[in-house]
């Protein structure tokens, strides 16, 4: 499988002590399958944090019968609450090695807050998700799991 980081500097390995916390599947390293969410991460970082410029990581991921996974098909009430227990607590609040799923991104943010906040409830937050196009996310919270991914290629991305 194909995956691709966008990042704001130049990453020699993967460091998952660096990784920024309260994120949707807990604080982890991410990837996704679409090579322009990449970039449009790599801008949006670049944009907020500064750096040496916008990066693109392009690795090869083969998955492993021993790696304890998550998949979330769909935007559901169980990836509503999983995404809002990550966040609202912090750090890695489940035991898997990747998770995988939709994107709960700046569209989303205000109604995930909503939600979080006890304001919505699930099924008014997941009748409002549900017209949003989620892109993907493939989370990797453990080192056992970097193990199987191989970076293929970094390319500078100008804009």
């Amino acid at each position: 499988m194909k995956l691709y980081h966008g990042s704001n500097c130049l990453i020699e390995s993967v460091d998952l002590s660096k990784s920024k916390n309260k994120r949707d599947f807990g604080k982890g390293f991410y990837t996704t399958t679409i090579k322009e969410q990449a970039i449009s991460w790599a801008e949006a970082v670049f944009d907020r944090y500064g750096g040496t410029g916008k990066f693109i990581y392009e690795f090869d991921f083969e998955t492993n019968n021993d790696l304890k996974i998550k998949e979330f098909k769909e935007a559901n009430k169980e990836w509503l609450e999983f995404i809002s227990s990550n966040r609202s607590i912090g750090e890695v609040q489940h035991d898997f090695d990747i998770a995988i799923g939709p994107v709960a991104n700046d569209r989303t943010n205000r109604t995930i807050a909503l939600y979080i906040a006890g304001i919505y409830t699930a099924e008014m937050a997941l009748e409002l998700l549900k017209y949003n196009k989620l892109n993907d996310q493939v989370s990797f919270h453990t080192k056992k799991s970097l193990s199987f991914l191989t970076l293929a290629k970094r390319e500078e991305y100008a804009s």
